[in-house]
């Protein structure tokens, strides 16, 4: 059915797949019963199911255009299972689409299943389908919940292919993020698997289904966060790949070849992120590292939204530029506007241009523009003349002025001079260097050099990791500073420079010199002007903040925020 990959209803996938940890006879924090059961019943598949204590349970007898409460109006049946049944449904109160789980009042399930709905509305949180009514009446139970008609399927969107890297990491990012909150009020999903996460127009990711669809089959398990982180795994694999990370084929998905055990994403197809894929076995492999790369396991949501906090962000794709169509000249633009299209074959003749400004406006323009020259013209000779006669009446009191003052009042102004560096040092304030051996590239007058900072996963302010990164400058003598000029290899938001006068080329540490100038830019230069006046032979300059920027081939860096420094100017 066309809308089923859109709602929010999946509680019979048609998947062949074994719940990963789950086990028979059991309970979970949410009163969740467990009865052994195979997802390979299909759509329409059986009418009833047994429960454990071999009591017949039958759905009830229902039908399009039913209505429960008064209110919700039975649309169309898209799941019948194992006694209880799943509709697409209308609110006729609030005119919306909803989806019901109905199921008998004595089915073996049916107050687990209310109660695990209950504590599912109760957690309120928009990153999961909203239960909006759990009831019972007339010898039935049911629950009601949104219906995301504009949603997508995970399974629908890994038929057409792998997710782009961005996507995968988005995916992964929001459901463990959402899992780990509802894990932390006690909720457990247990069913998550490509059904049961949708995306939707915005973009956003939801999971639907949380206790409630693990409920209504009876799945339950001693360890529900591992239970649900691998399944995370699973759905990062699966997205990375398009293929299912256990040996059976399932959610329209071919598994691994038999007998060769788990295999990394990035050995199954080429191209595949090697974060993702590393992240991707650590939720899967979630036991023990794999011997390869010995990486320490993710077994909680908590952990994995850990782990993919520590990794580098993944931007999205830039957008493909398309080059604009070659301008072409309209027929109007040409002159023939109006006039009838030219016969296969003759010849047109060609009229000449008509000479300029014969027209009445033409004429009319001319003598303007010549009224406006003569009139410039003589505004201009009488300014002259003023001046000249000006100048010879102040020329006495100027030169009495100057005497008084000294001369000072037309003193040249100081010029400023380069100032040359003789010798540079990386200042460290915590942690680890950056390039020490790269800072005489900042002053070898080679544009095409540079000292760089590390690439920084949070910015673009450098703290709280460290305070800043820099290199400082000795001078040879003490000198009257006024600018330093950076050229930097990265523009954007944003680089923050600051300038301290040291007392030494290795200073004790950042509070023992004084901050005499700082800026901020987006562009590719930035110009520090001194605003406190001193003398300094050493000076250290400090960067807190840097920009976002791509793989550099050049500096060999990878994406993130970072900045190189080319060339540094002192002048004084």
């Amino acid at each position: 059915m066309a809308e089923r990959s859109t709602a929010a209803v999946d509680v019979a996938d048609n998947s062949g797949e074994q719940p990963l940890t789950a086990k028979a006879d059991q309970s979970t924090a949410d009163g969740v019963a467990q009865n052994p059961e195979r997802d390979t019943d299909s759509e329409g598949q059986g009418s009833g199911g047994t429960d454990g204590h071999g009591k017949k349970a039958s759905p009830p007898e229902l039908h399009s255009g039913h209505k429960l409460a008064r209110r919700y109006r039975l649309e169309e049946c898209v799941t019948r299972l194992d006694g209880f049944s799943s509709w697409r449904a209308v609110d006729e109160k609030l005119r919306r689409a909803v989806g019901v789980h109905i199921l008998p009042a004595d089915h073996t399930r049916a107050r687990s299943v209310l109660a695990a709905a209950r504590s599912s509305a109760l957690l309120g949180d928009p990153r999961f389908v909203q239960v909006l009514d759990a009831v019972e009446e007339n010898d039935l139970v049911y629950v009601v919940h949104e219906w995301l008609p504009d949603a997508t399927e995970l399974t629908a969107l890994l038929a057409a292919g792998p997710l782009e890297p961005h996507d995968a990491y988005q995916m992964v990012s929001q459901v463990a993020s959402a899992m780990a909150a509802a894990h932390r009020e006690g909720l457990a999903h247990l069913r998550l698997n490509p059904n049961a996460v949708l995306r939707a127009s915005t973009g956003q990711w939801r999971i639907r289904g949380l206790a409630v669809n693990a409920a209504l089959r009876g799945i339950s398990s001693d360890t529900p966060q591992r239970t649900d982180t691998e399944s995370i795994g699973a759905l990062l694999y699966a997205a990375l790949t398009q293929r299912w990370p256990y040996e059976n084929d399932a959610y329209g998905l071919s598994g691994l070849p038999k007998d060769i055990g788990l295999i990394a994403p990035d050995q199954v197809r080429a191209g595949v992120h090697r974060g993702l894929s590393e992240l991707a076995m650590r939720a899967l492999v979630n036991d023990g590292a794999t011997a390869s790369r010995h990486e320490a396991p993710c077994t909680t949501p908590e952990e994995l939204v850990k782990a993919i906090g520590e990794m580098p962000r993944i931007r999205p794709p830039e957008p493909a530029f398309t080059a604009p169509p070659e301008y072409q000249r309209t027929t109007y633009q040409q002159g023939t506007y109006g006039r009838p299209a030219a016969r296969h074959g003759a010849t047109q003749p060609i009229a000449a241009p008509p000479p300029p400004l014969q027209s009445r406006t033409g004429k009319a323009l001319k003598w303007a523009v010549s009224a406006l020259l003569i009139a410039a013209l003589g505004l201009g000779s009488w300014q002259l003349a003023d001046a000249l006669m000006g100048q010879g009446d102040k020329s006495d009191d100027t030169n009495k002025t100057q005497v008084q003052d000294g001369g000072d009042k037309n003193a040249a102004k100081p010029k400023t001079a380069p100032i040359k560096i003789v010798n540079s040092q990386e200042f460290v304030a915590e942690g680890d260097p950056q390039h020490p051996n790269d800072v005489t590239k900042t002053y070898d007058h080679n544009a095409s050099t540079y000292w760089r900072t590390k690439t920084f996963t949070e910015g673009p302010s450098i703290a709280p990791l460290k305070p800043g990164v820099g290199i400082v400058y000795d001078l040879g003598s003490a000198k009257n500073l006024s600018t330093a000029t950076l050229d930097l290899r990265y523009g954007g938001n944003h680089t923050t420079v600051e300038l301290y006068a040291a007392d030494a080329l290795a200073p004790a540490s950042l509070d023992s010199m004084k901050q005499i100038g700082s800026v901020t830019t987006s562009g590719s230069t930035a110009t520090v002007k001194v605003t406190k006046s001193v003398k300094t032979q050493y000076v250290l300059v400090w960067l807190t903040a840097v920009p976002y920027s791509g793989p550099d081939s050049v500096t060999y860096s990878q994406a993130g925020f970072k900045q190189a420094i080319g060339e540094v100017r002192f002048t004084g």
